[in-house]
């Protein structure tokens, strides 16, 4: 693909990641003035953020299917365009349960989108290139997750809570009309070949599955283990069984065996999985610590965990770096020494504890955290074939919702314990990581052949 198209994608991919993240934030900001707007109560303003996450988690794979038949970047620019609209519609909803059917809407249009996005990155740029952009998006990520409580702040003291909404409405337009309108020279169709079948079946078990999981973890913080939790742990049980019998017969599976079958695959998915509920997770129980145990109020307690999301902004182009000169193993092995540290040194701060321990502690996650992400995310994308990058692209972003809905489960149901116990278990969560990246590939080329295409330039340039 043409560097200028290839420039065009990865703006289309990083921009679309951004107003998902930007969204996700902002809107916990605005949920209380929501609440009190619409005389609504503290259970159906749950419903706004795990209605969302409910239905982006189910469909997340599915959607990635979609793109690998139908092609990404007509898929993402639907998604955004779908997202802006009902973003349009919960700005002018009349009352809670408007906002939560549209948030679900708005969840499902979400879906679409994010495989798209690392659907796209693959299609455009070759596997031994896309450590870099992976950490740009990563990095941007970032960035909109720092920003997303201070832009929320200002717009809703100013505006009220419906201009969050309509904060995504221009960019998602914009974005989603120029990308359908924009053709890549050679269209996807072409290089990918006979477009697979959908598994519809595959698609509706492994919904059932992942939304009733996701549903029971989103409910453990606020309302515990309750037989509801224990019937919706049944249900993604028995569905995944049927599920897992179901790929095994159809000639056309969801899950590709190639896909699932390969051992470093799974070991990027399990690092995404670890590594994401250690940091969720210990982002919980630390904000519980700064603010009720220190009494730090909310702005303090952002300033001194700052230093961790700047770390995962400038860290992440660095992973890249190192993952292309050192290779997956080493820079996730290092990655997963630091996130560990990183937890350790959280689970030691209490009263009296130093301002500089504290921000050391959220240098190491933020640093650690980043570095497997962009790792991680680069080897389940580049070792893929391209009619599967879909499909690979939803099971990084499932991976990235199971995980930190376990840590902060994980966290909620150890806190009683104390919160030093809680964030040792989430440290142990995090160090599952190195057992995960030693089955991941040592070197991103083997040397000799970097000496040989070295040596070959330098005689033909004389």
């Amino acid at each position: 693909m043409p560097a200028r198209h290839r420039r065009l994608t990865l703006a289309n991919s990083v921009l679309g990641a951004v107003i998902v993240a930007l969204d996700g934030t902002v809107l916990m900001i605005a949920q209380p003035t929501l609440r009190r707007d619409l005389d609504a109560s503290l259970t159906e303003v749950q419903w706004t953020s795990t209605g969302y996450l409910v239905a982006v988690a189910g469909l997340l794979v599915f959607a990635g299917r979609i793109g690998d038949r139908f092609g990404h970047r007509r898929v993402f620019a639907w998604g955004l365009l779908g997202f802006g609209a009902a973003s349009a519609g919960i700005g002018f909803a009349p009352e809670v349960g408007w906002v939560i059917g549209l948030r679900v809407v708005q969840g499902v249009f979400g879906a679409l989108l994010q495989p798209a996005t690392m659907g796209m990155l693959r299609a455009a740029f070759p596997p031994d290139r896309l450590g870099m952009p992976i950490a740009l998006r990563t990095s941007a990520i970032g960035v909109a997750a720092a920003a997303g409580p201070l832009v929320g702040g200002v717009l809703v003291a100013q505006l009220g809570w419906r201009a969050v909404f309509f904060l995504n409405v221009p960019p998602a337009l914009v974005m989603g009309l120029l990308a359908l309108a924009v053709r890549p020279p050679e269209t996807e169709r072409t290089r990918r070949g006979p477009a697979p079948r959908l598994d519809l079946p595959g698609a509706a078990l492994l919904a059932v599955t992942l939304a009733a999981f996701v549903h029971t973890l989103v409910g453990v913080p606020s309302d515990g283990w309750t037989v509801t939790g224990a019937v919706g742990l049944l249900i993604a049980g028995v569905t995944a069984a049927a599920l897992v019998r179901h790929e095994r017969r159809t000639p056309d599976p969801l899950l590709p065996p190639a896909l699932l079958g390969s051992a470093t695959v799974s070991a990027g998915l399990g690092i995404l999985v670890a590594a994401s509920a250690a940091m969720l997770g210990a982002l919980f129980v630390c904000s519980f610590v700064l603010q009720d145990v220190l009494g730090m109020d909310p702005l303090r307690t952002s300033v001194v965990a700052l230093p961790g999301g700047v770390m995962m902004v400038l860290g992440a182009p660095l992973s890249a770096v190192l993952l292309r000169r050192w290779g997956a193993r080493p820079t996730a092995l290092a990655g997963t020494v630091l996130l560990t540290t990183g937890v350790l040194v959280l689970s030691r701060i209490g009263p009296g504890s130093s301002t500089v321990l504290i921000g050391g502690g959220f240098l190491l996650l933020g640093a650690g955290f980043g570095a497997l992400m962009v790792t991680a995310t680069a080897v389940v994308v580049r070792q893929v074939p391209p009619e599967s990058a879909g499909v690979a692209g939803g099971l990084q972003q499932t991976a990235m919702n199971i995980g930190p809905a376990l840590g902060v489960a994980a966290a909620t149901t150890l806190m009683p314990l104390g919160t030093g116990p809680a964030l040792l278990v989430l440290a142990g969560a995090a160090a599952l990581g190195a057992p995960l990246a030693v089955r991941l590939p040592r070197l991103a080329r083997p040397p000799e052949r970097c000496s040989a295409i070295s040596t070959e330039r330098r005689q033909r340039d004389g």
